[in-house]
């Protein structure tokens, strides 16, 4: 449990970067401003997934929160986005990015504890009744 609690911590730590970046002028571009705000309610929903729900999903939820995130602002990083070009910089920058690798992290991790842990199904053998 303590891996999830980690995940989810993770994922609204991101969504909260994206929240303040929102509210101090994303919101006003019309691309990214919209994407940043389905963000915020993803993390939010994906956390409360992670803490309630012990799935396998939730855990790949976080992971491809965490990787669409951070490779969203790579790609803006590098080539801009949407006509927005950022940089790496500033202390929001790198909470986000931390704490998008952790989510992938825990994420990964997760699915891979949830894959070992999972019921073997039993075998049969062909014309045993």
């Amino acid at each position: 449990m303590t891996v999830r609690l980690i995940a989810a911590a993770a994922v609204l730590v991101s969504a909260y970067v994206h929240l303040h970046l929102w509210l101090d002028g994303f919101r006003h571009d019309h691309v990214v401003g919209p994407l940043f705000m389905v963000n915020v309610v993803a993390g939010v929903a994906i956390a409360a997934l992670l803490v309630t729900w012990r799935s396998r999903l939730a855990a790949f939820l976080a992971f491809g929160f965490g990787a669409s995130t951070l490779g969203g602002f790579v790609i803006a990083a590098q080539w801009g986005l949407f006509g927005v070009h950022e940089k790496w910089q500033g202390p929001y920058v790198w909470a986000a990015a931390a704490a998008e690798a952790v989510a992938i992290l825990t994420g990964l991790y997760l699915l891979a504890a949830g894959r070992r842990t999972a019921p073997v199904p039993e075998r049969t053998s062909v014309g045993a009744h």
